[in-house]
């Protein structure tokens, strides 16, 4: 695991944000959180994320709109969602965008850690 990979955690629940952080952190990430999309797009992070894990819904700019904004700037940073509300036709639309992962909330933490060594490694592998 590259220790100084940069992930980028947006949600708006300030208690998943500082969770993701701690778990993230623990494990040797550099972390950057932010309450929505609009403040990444903002952010100075947004030249230097190795990964987005984004929440799937936000208010304003969802986390299926960031992916397919990010892209249509051309970048192909890896995304992982994750949501309380899975719904079999957001993850087969993520997917369909480039998203590496769609986890369930509450999710595991070898299955957060399994997605994001996937998406630092071989961005091109979608796998949950």
């Amino acid at each position: 695991m590259p220790v100084s990979s940069i992930i980028s955690v947006i949600d708006d629940d300030p208690s998943v944000r500082l969770a993701t952080n701690n778990l993230l952190t623990s494990r040797g990430y550099t972390v950057h959180t932010f309450g929505s999309a609009h403040e990444f797009l903002q952010s100075a992070q947004l030249e230097t994320t190795g990964c987005v894990i984004t929440d799937v819904q936000m208010s304003v700019m969802s986390g299926v709109e960031l992916l397919t904004h990010m892209r249509g700037l051309g970048r192909v940073t890896p995304f992982i969602f994750m949501t309380a509300f899975p719904d079999e036709a957001v993850r087969d639309r993520a997917l369909r965008a480039g998203a590496i992962c769609f986890l369930a909330k509450p999710f595991s933490t070898p299955a957060l850690i399994q997605c994001l060594e996937t998406a630092l490694s071989d961005p091109g592998d979608a796998t949950m």
